[in-house]
């Protein structure tokens, strides 16, 4: 009885209506395996779970999850056939996510079995799961089909070949789109096993078909598989089966349709030629970026950049650029921030004098649009315009919007233009940066925003150490600390921040003349908030102070505060003490 006491512990856990306490029991699989070894696993707790997948999704979830991991608890690959049966249980219930992942674990213990196993237990059950009453079973097939296929003999192969072209041709919709997501991985097997004569014949009039199946969630997946298929054909079949599938699903009347083709077009076109992409495929692409549907333009927006990068500088200034034009006045907010993202890689592609003459106009319109998030997505391609303009003409032109975005009402707008102001001011260097940029860098340590004021400072101290100590001491260091006086105390914790922040990049004695007696006055500060700020101050202050300096001046400060009336002040002066 002593023996099967793992078992039952399990068996009562799993029959608790506490999903969380099932769950857990599920998740401690491999340990009960343990405890059991790989024979009483086999006999035992693998029957015994067979007879238990009747259960929450979640649980179900994580029992297909563990069961792909579990073969060294069966006795190695030698066994790991006795997880098949409650893999296949589970690939056939009819939550997604529970039959999605025991096909991947499947996938994954199929790998680890011999050539005579996948012949004896694999394709039955494959079989099996392709003729199931229920479409949840076939669906679960699709994804089996590929798995044996290069290990079983050439007779078996054209049974396999047989059975996908059964759950090609299925009744059912989701069936024939599962099939279709799967058909260009047997077509990689096909090729690898030599057999491009059979992959003609058999499968690409299965591809044509699907692509052009009646269902548009069927036919989006032949979108995908055209990127696949393109790479195992050759051109010459590519030219006849790939291009006319490509032609159809770029006009196809469902938006979903366009929507995965402006998602792949990149990927599409290094199967079809040079002169297809700028008679057929160039059109085509305009043509969705002119969509009536939003979002089939968000798409085809996000893919500008690289879609001209594959045409030549010559057809990407005369055709998509007057398109990117347009679409800066997009109506769609959300297709105004996908080109936003991505405009100024054109830069690279256009060369100098086209970007300074066409491309710089748009990337100014962009920043002054009303949508925040066109504006933070405009901010984070700055680098690709630096790289291609120069740094003096893009401070020159890009200096009034700076400092327009510095105030923009959206936080998280100035937030963006903070965290790039070290980039400017890095290739614009000392001079500039006090000229041009202090005034606005310091007023930010007077936001509203906490972040704002946090990141400003931490902006500040990144620019002391690019311009030296020297500079950070006499240019930064009056500035930031002058908060510390400010009758709203908010803005003097800004100013202990900036005192703990500079104290590390400059000079050991200018911390003791000025950092230092700073903290110390905070100390007696009237707010709570601040003083036990100014005793953590203290402690990440003590590491650069000369010990002399700690015994005199900073442990007698922490020996008061730990006296405070103030818990939290009490407790961060024990910590410094």
């Amino acid at each position: 009885m002593e023996s099967l006491y793992p078992v039952a512990i399990l068996i009562d856990e799993l029959k608790n209506e506490d999903m969380k306490l099932r769950l857990n029991s599920i998740r401690r699989l491999s340990t009960i395996a343990v405890a059991l070894g790989v024979e009483r696993t086999r006999n035992e707790l693998i029957p015994f779970l067979n007879e238990s997948i009747d259960d929450e999704d979640e649980v179900l979830i994580a029992l297909a999850d563990e069961l792909g991991n579990f073969v060294e608890y069966v006795g190695g690959p030698h066994h790991a056939t006795a997880l098949l049966q409650p893999l296949e249980l589970l690939s056939t219930v009819e939550e997604t996510l529970v039959r999605d992942k025991a096909v991947e674990s499947l996938r994954k213990v199929a790998r680890q079995l011999s050539r005579e196993h996948l012949l004896e237990h694999v394709l039955p059950l494959t079989k099996r799961l392709a003729q199931g009453e229920w479409f949840t079973s076939r669906i679960s097939a699709c994804a089996l089909v590929s798995v044996a296929y290069e290990a079983v003999p050439d007779p078996t192969r054209a049974d396999i070949r047989a059975l996908f072209a059964q759950l090609c041709r299925d009744d059912t919709p989701m069936v024939r789109r599962a099939a279709s997501a799967h058909l260009s991985t047997l077509a990689a097997a096909m090729r690898e096993a030599g057999e491009m004569e059979e992959l003609r014949q058999e499968v690409l009039p299965l591809f044509s078909s699907l692509s052009t199946d009646e269902q548009d969630s069927v036919r989006l997946m032949g979108v995908e598989n055209c990127a696949a298929m393109g790479k195992l054909l050759s051109e010459q079949d590519n030219g006849a089966v790939v291009l006319p599938i490509i032609r159809a699903v770029a006009q196809d009347k469902s938006w979903r349709v366009r929507y995965v083709v402006a998602e792949h077009i990149c990927e599409l076109l290094p199967h079809v030629g040079p002169e297809v992409t700028r008679d057929e495929m160039l059109p085509a692409f305009l043509g969705m970026m002119h969509d009536a549907e939003a979002e089939v333009r968000t798409a085809a927006a996000f893919k500008v950049a690289a879609f001209s990068g594959l045409l030549t500088p010559g057809l990407a200034e005369s055709h998509v650029l007057p398109c990117v034009r347009e679409v800066c006045n997009d109506k769609s907010q959300h297709v105004r921030a996908a080109l936003a993202s991505v405009v100024m890689s054109l830069a690279p592609v256009l060369g100098k004098p086209v970007t300074i003459e066409k491309l710089l106009p748009l990337f100014l319109q962009l920043l002054k649009d009303e949508f925040p998030e066109v504006r933070l997505n405009l901010i984070s391609t700055l680098h690709a315009l630096n790289t291609v303009i120069g740094v003096d003409l893009l401070a020159q032109s890009l200096l009034p919007a700076i400092a327009e975005l510095a105030e923009d009402r959206q936080w998280r707008v100035r937030l963006a233009i903070i965290d790039y102001i070290p980039l400017l001011a890095s290739q614009l260097g000392a001079c500039f940066f006090d000229e041009k940029l202090s005034v606005m860098c310091l007023g930010w340590l007077q936001d509203c925003v906490h972040t704002i004021r946090e990141t400003a400072i931490l902006n500040l101290q990144k620019l002391g150490q690019l311009f030296g100590v020297e500079w950070a001491q006499n240019n930064l260091l009056p500035h930031v600390l002058a908060p510390h006086n400010h009758a709203n105390y908010l803005y003097r914790l800004t100013a202990l921040y900036a005192a703990t922040c500079f104290a590390s990049i400059i000079r050991p004695e200018a911390v003791v003349s000025t950092i230092l007696p700073l903290v110390l006055q905070m100390a007696a500060d009237p707010v709570p908030n601040v003083r036990f700020n100014a005793a953590k101050a203290l402690k990440q202050l003590q590491p650069l102070l000369d010990p002399a300096v700690v015994q005199q001046q900073l442990k007698p400060c922490l020996q008061q505060l730990v006296k405070d009336a103030d818990k939290d002040v009490r407790y961060f002066a024990g910590q410094g003490l």
